[in-house]
């Protein structure tokens, strides 16, 4: 447990001078006694009451008071709390390495499947989103809870040349910002540009570097980020500057990297090719295969673990690995028990003032009644 006003708790130094002024009260009263005579004679006179029940009411309101004392101290625990979803912003990659098949039949395919799935099973109350990405991100379907609508969206998947993670996450934002006042629309100008292709900045934090995590004080949103892709961020801006801008605005972002390490021949239907309607000329093929590894040895066709990590641990989400169809099935499955359930810190103050208020009418209830009826 961690306190948030540790300065709050000298008011526990009121307690024991509070206790002490009690006894120093009880012993005064003795020093003025009257004396009697007879000790019988006033034994009959008096209620019997048992000593101990006089101090009992003061101990119960001195306890009241540490208590409060404690509650305004902010104490916080780490718990695992759930956390409803009010929206699902799916970013599809949709780059021409999704023609690969090592995942049968291929990359895309098999996540079309998936997705549909996905959207089957949530409730009609649940509203999903739609971004697609390849060498620029578009919203392809605002959140809605018309499922049908999603479902051809989903069917009507085209490739293209290019993997803009960065630019996806930011467009998630933005559809997140369009539902939900709270959260601010992404800023383009604050990210930083990857303009090199073929030189792909760090997606690491720098040995010695903290931990990433979100901000302290950000009210995390109940929308939330599932962003597939099968390789590495090639241009546009970087996955880490964006997954600090959801940071900053409570968005959590839950990638999945799809595919092998090994891909293989590219083969994707005429209607998934779709003449490059995302990106490059009519009948383009996408992905820069040609390119496919970049100097340092980067292979764009392969998903970049270390910065889709990066991204789930900067903006308190999870990373998750599928390596074929059913693996991605079970990912996005699963993934509304894992959303459901976050590690959080949780205040626990009013839990602590809850306490004090129920101890302080017990020793005033117990007072006032062994006061009227001291046998």
């Amino acid at each position: 447990m961690r306190i948030g006003l540790p300065y709050a708790l000298l008011a526990l130094l009121a307690v024991p001078a509070l206790a002490a002024a009690h006894v120093w009260q009880l012993r005064r009263r003795r020093r003025q006694a009257i004396l009697f005579s007879s000790v019988s004679l006033l034994r009959t006179a008096l209620p019997r009451q048992r000593r101990w029940r006089r101090h009992v009411p003061v101990a119960l309101v001195l306890a009241a008071l540490a208590l409060l004392a404690v509650a305004g101290s902010r104490p916080q625990v780490r718990a695992q709390v759930p956390v409803s979803s009010s929206a699902v912003i799916l970013a599809i990659d949709v780059s021409g390495s999704m023609c690969s098949t090592d995942v049968r039949p291929n990359r895309l395919t098999a996540a079309q499947q998936a997705v549909r799935q996905f959207i089957d099973r949530q409730d009609g109350d649940l509203r999903i989103g739609l971004v697609v990405f390849s060498g620029f991100s578009e919203l392809a379907v605002a959140p809605t809870t018309d499922h049908d609508q999603l479902r051809q969206a989903v069917d009507a998947l085209t490739t293209g040349r290019g993997t803009a993670i960065g630019s996806a996450i930011l467009k998630s934002i933005d559809a997140i910002a369009e539902i939900n006042p709270e959260v601010a629309p992404s800023d383009p100008t604050a990210a930083m540009p990857q303009t090199d292709p073929a030189q792909p900045v760090p997606t690491e934090p720098a040995p010695g570097s903290p931990t990433p995590g979100p901000p302290s004080g950000v009210r995390t949103a109940p929308e939330i980020v599932v962003l597939l892709t099968d390789g590495a961020n090639t241009r546009g801006v970087t996955p880490a500057a964006a997954a600090q801008q959801a940071a900053q605005r409570g968005v959590r972002v839950f990638p999945i990297g799809f595919g092998t390490t090994q891909p293989t021949q590219m083969v994707c239907t005429r209607q998934q090719l779709g003449g490059g309607a995302l990106d490059g000329p009519p009948g383009g093929f996408g992905g820069g295969f040609g390119g496919a590894v970049g100097p340092g040895g980067r292979n764009f066709l392969v998903v970049d673990e270390a910065a889709l990590k990066n991204v789930a641990d900067t903006t308190g989400g999870r990373y998750f690995k599928a390596e074929d169809a059913g693996q991605l099935q079970d990912v996005l499955k699963d993934l509304p028990a894992q959303v459901d359930r976050q590690e959080r810190t949780v205040d626990i103050s009013v839990g602590f003032a809850a306490l004090a208020a129920l101890v302080l009418v017990l020793g005033l209830a117990l007072g006032g009644r062994w006061a009227a009826h001291p046998q």
